[in-house]
């Protein structure tokens, strides 16, 4: 298989395998415990590397998962002391336990293939020749691993999907339905730590949270149904991968640093143009809204003077502005946006509502 192809696979299925169980922690408000169990795992490696004298072996990964559980164990009792809140029982625990994990390597496995630059960063252009027979297939092992654990957790949420989306939304329902969310809370959790274990040796701490967090957080901008919210979060995760790799290419740059930017470049573009949450709807939602009050107050204007001795200089566009305070162009704007509702008419050089006007500035005055 050709290298090239093979980076971006292992991207790809990793931007994937992240993304899923991402998806859970954006929506619950959790987003920066992936940020502490990506970090804080690092700590989980280094005991386990004392004890088997590998960086591969099941106990290191196992150790790693352990230190995940830890944090996430820590951060709750923080949080149940209720001193804290829980960015700063984050800031707390995951800071701490990533430094040791950092001054167990300096001092005591300086001369390893542990250096912190890796962890933080990763090198995915290594990926094509750490191999593995498989099937008798000759592939990469990190294409191997993550391929494991994104079956893993395919097969998690397509058996546990009810729960997840119950404990998620209602947690007092699920509790009351006969679930736990505390077991579903550290089912997850497990799976996020086992996830970032997983690809924390390819990509890094950096890009494990960027791909956990910025993919989620894009499709919960684009979407409301969790279904697609999932695969709309896998799909930019992927594309996010492939297009950060091409980027690295093109820069001469750090693979992981270029996919991470680029994850980030497509929550910004969800941010300005989510059809429903983005920056530009929600100033387009604010210029209609301002819009119809605006009507709604000309037409309580013209119904107060209508039939009165002054209404042929009050309903006037020259008294709307004196008497409203608005400009002469916000005030022509607001009459012309009437007019072509057939809410007034023009009569005899004043505005007059029309029978549906006068319907909607009764509605209005009586809500």
């Amino acid at each position: 298989m050709n290298p090239v192809l093979e980076i971006q696979l292992v991207a790809v299925i990793v931007a994937v395998a992240c993304a899923l169980p991402g998806t859970f922690l954006v929506l619950r408000r959790m987003a920066m415990m992936s940020d502490a169990i990506s970090h804080s795992i690092l700590l989980g490696i280094v005991l386990g590397f004392f004890l088997v004298e590998q960086t591969t072996h099941p106990v290191v990964i196992g150790m790693a998962a352990l230190s995940g559980l830890f944090t996430v164990w820590l951060v709750e009792t923080l949080l149940n002391t209720r001193l804290v809140k829980a960015d700063a029982a984050i800031g707390l625990v995951f800071p701490a336990l990533f430094s040791v994990g950092v001054i167990l390597i300096n001092r005591y496995a300086n001369n390893v293939h542990l250096d912190t630059d890796a962890v933080l960063l990763g090198e995915l252009a290594f990926a094509p020749f750490n191999r593995m027979e498989l099937f008798g297939f000759d592939l990469p092992r990190g294409l191997v691993a993550m391929g494991a654990i994104l079956v893993l957790n395919v097969l998690l949420l397509l058996l546990f999907y009810k729960e997840l989306k119950l404990a998620t939304f209602d947690p007092g329902l699920a509790a009351a339905l006969g679930f736990s969310p505390t077991l579903i809370h550290y089912g997850l959790m497990s799976v996020v730590s086992v996830t970032a274990v997983g690809a924390f040796d390819h990509v890094g701490s950096v890009l494990v949270v960027a791909l956990m967090i910025a993919p989620p957080a894009a499709a919960y901008l684009l979407t409301d149904r969790l279904s697609v919210m999932l695969g709309l979060a896998a799909g930019i995760g992927a594309l996010s991968a492939v297009g950060g790799y091409w980027l690295a290419r093109w820069l001469d740059s750090s693979i992981a640093g270029s996919m991470a930017a680029m994850a980030g470049f497509c929550f910004l573009l969800a941010l300005v143009g989510a059809p429903q949450r983005g920056v530009v709807a929600r100033w387009l939602q604010r210029r209609r809204r301002r819009a119809r009050f605006a009507v709604d107050m000309l037409l309580v204007h013209l119904s107060r003077h209508e039939g009165t001795p002054d209404e042929a200089t009050e309903n006037t566009l020259a008294h709307l502005v004196s008497e409203l305070g608005w400009s002469p162009a916000f005030a022509e704007r607001s009459v012309q946006a009437a007019l072509r509702d057939g809410l007034v008419v023009r009569q005899n050089g004043h505005l007059a509502l029309t029978a549906q006007g006068r319907e909607r500035a009764r509605r209005v005055q009586a809500r």
